[in-house]
């Protein structure tokens, strides 16, 4: 079930708010009602899964009792966070990695072991993350050990950020679990953000999708650099407004039932570097990498420069396979490690961001680095990156490439304005009363809510990019 189709919209949201605010006057049994909507709401899409994600939370649960217990014995505690990195990370391997573990060892041995066919779990890395988080919150003192099974079980299983994020830490939700209050406020900023969300998503996400499908699917003879760029700026935006608008709906549905999430997206196409660029993506997971791989290395402590790029090696590595299990997604997670690295090194990233520049090198970079994802293969990307650069392809410009910035550019115009903080320029820069740009976005979302209803009612199925990592 995904957020912007006709049974969530008309069907299951309304009757989880309404079950829920029936109930919100006892603590235990709406956060029980909620437990068994969100796991209802995963098994709608992924009825075997779900005793996957079950058994997970069972696990996570006794590791985080018995984590607690063992406070008062450093080694031990130790001991029991090892078996639960490594259950949760084998688990998450065995389902997301082993495939192509397999593959590669063929691949590079000449061998010819057997692939079993397992098929990938939606959300397994956002609730295997969430999960981890858990315990370790716990056993650094930054949340209460949860007795209930069920207030576990709410925590990693709340079908608002469940299926694709943004991957929320326990010690965020730890007092709200019990001891939320919901209100009206929270509410109605909470449905308005979902709607923002929703527009993102339906009108902007997948009218750019076709514009780039269109763009990357053209063949070798007929790929232009112009039509390469532009389907490698749509690919950014796309999952720009496709990620962030889930994100949108997961904060603002969290906060309809009382739960403040933290941001996940600030404005990354303004940033000057590659560095600050993803302290503004997809934040809940570099800063997860950071809090619980990053530092527990050294960080940036560290006197050894080799090793400072050691430790930014190995977070960048696995933030490409947590990606996805591929080459191409390993490769792009080596390509942000060097753009990184580079800009840490040699200062390159400090002087961009002091000066206007920075904004197109820090654009340009990223698109270039990461049209690697939706290439189906290396020799896919092989074909986009000359094109790109102006080698063995069509010219410059070509019939095909007007089509293309015909029939679609105007979502693409207006996706890249609406990627920009335009409601801080209009007030700060041209001075627009905040209450005329408070009426016209009210009007202006209504509209565009109708609008996306429309999409939605003439074609339900609308999936998520990140539902496949």
């Amino acid at each position: 079930m995904v957020f912007s189709s006709n049974v969530f919209l008309f069907v299951f949201l309304p009757c989880v708010l309404v079950g829920y605010y029936l109930l919100k006057r006892w603590r235990t049994a709406s956060n029980v009602f909620l437990t068994l909507a969100s796991l209802g709401f995963y098994a709608w899409g992924e009825p075997t899964f779900v005793f996957v994600m079950m058994a997970s939370i069972v696990c996570n649960w006794l590791f985080g009792l018995w984590v607690d217990r063992e406070k008062d014995r450093p080694r031990r505690q130790k001991l029991v966070l090892t078996l639960m990195v490594i259950l949760n990370l084998g688990l998450l391997c065995v389902f997301k990695y082993l495939m192509f573990f397999l593959n590669s060892i063929n691949w590079a041995f000449h061998l010819n072991l057997p692939v079993p066919e397992i098929a990938l779990p939606i959300g397994i890395s956002f609730f295997t993350f969430q999960s981890m988080s858990y315990v370790i919150d716990v056993k650094r003192g930054h949340g209460k050990v949860q007795k209930n099974l069920m207030n576990v079980a709410l925590y990693i299983s709340f079908f608002p950020q469940l299926i694709a994020g943004p991957i929320v830490r326990y010690e965020t939700v730890a007092e709200e679990i019990t001891n939320r209050r919901e209100n009206v406020s929270d509410f109605v900023y909470g449905a308005r953000r979902f709607l923002i969300g929703l527009c993102k998503k339906v009108i902007l996400a997948n009218n750019i999708g076709i514009m780039l499908n269109m763009a990357i699917s053209l063949p070798a003879d007929e790929i232009t650099v112009a039509s390469a760029w532009i389907g490698a700026f749509c690919f950014m935006l796309q999952v720009y407004f496709d990620f962030s608008g889930y994100s949108d709906m997961a904060i603002g549905l969290g906060r309809m039932f009382g739960f403040h999430f933290l941001e996940n997206f600030n404005f990354p196409f303004i940033s000057k570097s590659v560095a600050e660029f993803w302290r503004r993506w997809h934040m809940s997971l570099t800063t997860w990498f950071r809090d619980y791989v990053y530092f527990p290395m050294g960080g940036s402590r560290v006197k050894s420069k080799f090793r400072l790029g050691f430790n930014l090696f190995v977070v960048w590595f696995f933030t490409g396979l947590w990606h996805g299990a591929d080459a191409t997604y390993v490769l792009w997670g080596l390509l942000c490690f060097a753009a990184q690295a580079i800009e840490r090194f040699t200062g390159l990233g400090k002087w961009m961001e002091k000066h206007w520049v920075g904004h197109v090198y820090a654009v340009v970079v990223i698109v270039a680095m990461t049209v690697l994802v939706p290439c189906v293969d290396m020799a896919n990307a092989r074909v986009v990156y000359r094109a790109m650069f102006g080698i063995e392809c069509a010219g410059l410009w070509n019939g095909i490439t007007t089509v293309l910035v015909k029939e679609y550019g105007l979502f693409f115009l207006a996706g890249c304005i609406c990627s920009m903080p335009v409601h801080k320029f209009l007030g700060e820069k041209l001075h627009v009363p905040e209450g005329l740009m408070r009426v016209v976005g009210a009007v202006g979302l209504v509209a565009l809510t109708i609008l996306s209803i429309s999409y939605v009612a003439t074609d339900s199925y609308n999936p998520f990019i990140y539902f496949n990592f």
